[in-house]
């Protein structure tokens, strides 16, 4: 057996939607189009520049330099992939259109991946104060809602 939530839309779902909610629907699914192509265009990158360096024989993991490539390009698939998920909330219509806490993640994966690219030496203090004053700030902001998401579901049991 499938899960109803797993399974799209049925057509009774969709004939009670609002104009609004079959255009957001819509665009839900051509922007998970676009991403799906880009995931692929990121991993089909990926695998050549592994393989590009591997036959070169310039993989070295513990090298800071193919580190930075490597795991940058990872995590740019890794963020593509956390925000197609989101999408997939919204089809689910189990939230609004996107969670906050999600959207905080995504950031917070975005930088952490600034960090593993970034080129220490080169770069400015400041900015590397100004990515760790943001990233502490998106933290703090992911575990109130978190812990606000958390309160919500434990009032919800309780009679």
């Amino acid at each position: 057996m499938t899960d109803p939530k797993r399974s799209g839309l049925t057509r009774e779902q969709w004939s009670t939607m609002t104009l609004y909610e079959k255009f957001e629907q819509v665009v839900v699914f051509v922007l998970s189009a676009i991403i799906a192509v880009i995931v692929a265009a990121s991993v089909w990158a990926l695998l050549r520049e592994v393989a590009n360096r591997l036959i070169l024989g310039a993989l070295a993991p513990l090298d800071y330099a193919t580190f930075q490539i490597v795991f940058g390009m990872i995590f740019t698939v890794v963020i593509a992939l956390e925000f197609k998920r989101s999408l997939l909330v919204v089809t689910e219509r189990s939230f609004g259109i996107l969670q906050v806490r999600t959207i905080v993640l995504i950031a917070l994966l975005a930088i952490a991946r600034k960090f593993i690219i970034l080129d220490l030496g080169s770069t400015d203090p400041a900015k590397i104060a100004a990515l760790a004053g943001a990233a502490l700030a998106l933290g703090v902001v992911y575990w109130l809602v978190r812990d606000q998401d958390r309160r919500e579901r434990s009032a919800g049991e309780t009679p």
